[in-house]
């Protein structure tokens, strides 16, 4: 895990956004080239309607999940959100193996915007709460760094490992580290906060 002079919320959180975004760093670039010459029919056309059924979807739904977990007291329904949505989209690259059909993969991306869009809010939710104060510029530029570092480079050995081994055996790569770094919150499970602000203040300080 990532070790810097940061609380171990952060660091948790950063280091599974790492290994669970960085997974599909492997699939996101030569995506469009599995779409095309894997899929019956498949052509720029649904490349694009792929891409345009997840963005759209998950915009519109994290903004009622947001809300709705800004309505819950803790931070234990964040927590059990993320996991979840990171499960979620873990299990997609899986259905990418059997996929030959272009509604196949408008479904599967319907699935990964559902995911994303419970662990995103979830996410930062709890990240915004327990940034250290003082380094809230550094802390958010680690995680934007380890995010886009770890994504190039596995951008990188994704149309190497594709040309070498193929797509379903980086796809089965891409579920499992994603599944890793879905679990990887969990850590975390007896340091978030149990009830309501006030709550966990005075918890915080009789420790």
């Amino acid at each position: 895990m990532i070790k810097f002079s940061i609380n171990k919320i952060i660091r948790t959180l950063i280091s599974a956004d790492l290994i669970f975004l960085s997974a599909f760093g492997l699939i996101t670039p030569i995506f469009a080239v599995f779409i095309t010459e894997q899929i019956e029919g498949g052509d720029v056309r649904v490349v694009g309607f792929a891409a345009a059924i997840y963005w759209i979807l998950k915009s519109i739904l994290q903004i009622p999940i947001g809300k709705f977990l800004d309505k819950k007291k803790g931070e234990k329904d964040d927590l059990y959100l993320l996991i979840l949505g990171y499960l979620i989209v873990a299990l997609v690259p899986f259905g990418y193996m059997f996929s030959f059909l272009p509604w196949h993969i408008y479904i599967l991306e319907g699935i990964y915007a559902v995911g994303m869009a419970m662990a995103l809010p979830s996410w930062c939710a709890i990240f915004t709460r327990h940034i250290d104060k003082g380094k809230e510029a550094f802390e958010w530029s680690l995680e934007s760094t380890a995010y886009s570092f770890g994504t190039g480079v596995t951008g990188a050995l994704g149309g190497i490992l594709v040309s070498k081994f193929g797509f379903d055996a980086v796809f089965i790569m891409v579920g499992f580290i994603a599944l890793l770094g879905a679990f990887l919150p969990l850590l975390i499970y007896k340091d978030i906060k149990p009830k309501g602000d006030g709550y966990f203040r005075f918890w915080r300080f009789l420790r």
